[in-house]
């Protein structure tokens, strides 16, 4: 059987936590915050405080990424621009050992769309 890309986000999203807006707004001062969008998109505007590793780079560069080394244990709020990069990369994240990682519903496109901060 062939998956689409939009099978493999359905499969992830059952393996993984997702959290709302409104958890992860509570959430930012005691989480890492990563944003696995495109470089251009994070230049274009990011939540406060994220950090950014595109999707396609993630597992080869969060293990040396200074603000993620050694921190298998921290709370992570993934996200992306609508939810279905940030489950893929928090099922891939979860596999890596960082237990603590969830992933945003909605993603940047929710979270703009919420009136939340942007920088």
């Amino acid at each position: 059987m062939t998956l689409t890309a939009m099978d493999l986000v359905a499969q992830a999203k059952q393996r993984i936590v997702e959290i709302d807006i409104d958890a992860a707004k509570n959430s930012l001062e005691t989480s890492l915050i990563l944003d696995v969008r495109e470089p251009a998109e994070y230049t274009a505007g990011h939540l406060p405080g994220a950090f950014n590793i595109p999707r396609g780079v993630l597992e080869f560069k969060i293990g040396s990424h200074p603000d993620f080394q050694d921190k298998q244990d921290a709370h992570i709020i993934v996200y992306c621009q609508s939810g279905g990069r940030s489950a893929l990369a928090t099922e891939v994240l979860n596999k890596m050992g960082f237990n603590n990682a969830v992933s945003m519903a909605g993603g940047f496109k929710a979270w703009t769309e919420s009136g939340n901060e942007v920088v």
